[in-house]
């Protein structure tokens, strides 16, 4: 499995359109990393710049802990957005971000695989200037009135809250794409 994702992403990286620049900006995933970190760390400092005052109380103590694999599956995942300039969380060949997670080798129970198209583990971005504007967008979650990606990053329900393996991917487009930056956040969890 891991050589077919080795290669989905090499694929990816080598058939670039002539015009596009496309470059993956591990310092701005780090930085993402960190600012979850502390938003989960701190809930209160940020409750009022990013409005979840009434999730303050189920916010997730869990560590994250940075997960090279998962980094690389959220790394193609937002280089395929950008690739491709689309934006949604199952790409257009109808994958959704658990098939590529099994197929980089992470355990994942086979029941979250069934569907090719099945999404439990992402929250996206597209846009933000830097890995710190990308969580905070994503923590505000201003057009999901579900606020499911606030939700994934911050533990809040049962489900989110037992994850604890995260890989971002940044990644900076210069030319040729819809948005200048294209940002995947994955926290998953092996097979429970």
């Amino acid at each position: 499995m891991k050589l077919l994702f080795l290669t989905f992403f090499a694929l990816f990286s080598a058939s670039i359109p002539i015009g596009k620049t496309i470059t993956v900006d591990k310092e701005s995933a780090q930085s993402a990393l960190e600012t979850l970190r502390d938003i989960r760390h701190n809930p209160g400092s940020y409750v009022k710049e990013l409005n979840f005052e009434e999730d303050i109380n189920n916010v997730s103590s869990v560590e994250l802990i940075w997960n090279d694999t998962l980094a690389k599956v959220a790394e193609a995942k937002a280089f395929d957005l950008a690739n491709r300039n689309y934006f949604d969380h199952v790409d257009p060949d109808g994958y959704g971000i658990n098939y590529f997670i099994a197929e980089s080798g992470y355990s994942l129970n086979p029941e979250w695989t069934v569907n090719k198209g099945d999404v439990n583990f992402e929250s996206l971005a597209a846009g933000p200037p830097t890995g710190r504007d990308a969580i905070k967008q994503l923590v505000k979650d201003s057009r999901d009135p579900n606020r499911g990606h606030r939700k994934h990053l911050l533990g809040l329900d049962e489900w989110n809250a037992n994850t604890t393996d995260v890989g971002i991917g940044y990644v900076r487009c210069s030319s040729g794409c819809k948005y200048k930056t294209y940002v995947c956040v994955i926290i998953a969890k092996h097979d429970w």
